[in-house]
């Protein structure tokens, strides 16, 4: 990846946090979902490797010999909107951090809790772990990581507002009740912590939700449906700005 692209994302970045606290968070770190998870990535900035190390790669991922075998990269192509080229970087850097080929959630908390040495993400590292874990089976795959980072990173408006609803439809019943908005909500606080400008108040968490669900919640029925949570964000112009900053990243 380019390092001037990259500075010039990061900018981007910086904008989409002004969409009020709800997809990406304002006064966060700067720092989007998406560049925190390539954390996880730490070759997937560097230069084009030679033939020989791409092809030693892709021998690599069609013939694993960690604990969990990726599935062909044909078929991971298929499923993402990612290069064959752009899946070997990935996997390396994914097999770097991961010598195992799958994230647990506490290794997965481990990193996220970097970005954010003056807050908690303890718990919001856990909301996310379980959107990316769409099997539910403990463990992040390199196939869930590359899925859930093709459609945050590449997929079409629907798609991401989706995933962003499965995130804060915590138990899965297909709906978001104000207290699951509100977990979410305290999480994202207790993650920022108490170094930010201006001050939170300590009822922020609940006035935010109150505020968003009061717009969410059309017939007044005490749950977010799936078509109330993207009607609403799409009539949402610092959300729908913010959704299209994050096209052609990699």
């Amino acid at each position: 990846m380019n390092v001037r692209r990259v500075e010039s994302i990061s900018a981007q970045l910086e904008e989409a946090s002004s969409t009020g606290g709800f997809l990406y968070t304002q006064n966060s770190t700067k720092r989007s979902i998406k560049e925190r998870l390539m954390k996880l990535l730490p070759c997937s900035a560097a230069k084009t490797s030679s033939p020989a190390v791409q092809n030693s790669v892709e021998d690599e991922l069609e013939m694993a010999t960690v604990r969990h075998r990726p599935e062909a990269l044909e078929l991971l192509e298929a499923q993402s909107k990612f290069t064959k080229k752009e899946l070997q970087i990935l996997y390396r850097g994914f097999k770097n951090e991961c010598p195992s080929g799958v994230v647990n959630e506490e290794t997965f908390k481990e990193i996220y809790s970097q970005f954010f040495p003056q807050g908690d993400s303890t718990t919001y590292a856990h909301f996310l772990f379980n959107a990316f874990d769409t099997d539910h089976n403990g463990a992040v795959s390199f196939e869930d990581f590359i899925k859930g980072l093709s459609i945050l990173l590449r997929g079409t408006v629907q798609e991401k507002l989706n995933w962003a609803f499965n995130l804060y439809d915590i138990n899965k019943d297909g709906y978001i009740t104000k207290e699951e908005m509100l977990d979410i909500m305290k999480a994202i606080y207790d993650m920022m912590g108490k170094c930010t400008y201006p001050v939170l108040k300590e009822d922020a968490p609940r006035q935010h939700v109150e505020t968003f669900f009061q717009k969410m919640d059309k017939n007044k029925d005490g749950v977010v449906t799936i078509d109330e949570f993207i009607e609403s964000c799409q009539k949402d112009e610092n959300i729908m700005r913010s959704m299209q900053l994050f096209e052609n990243v990699i």
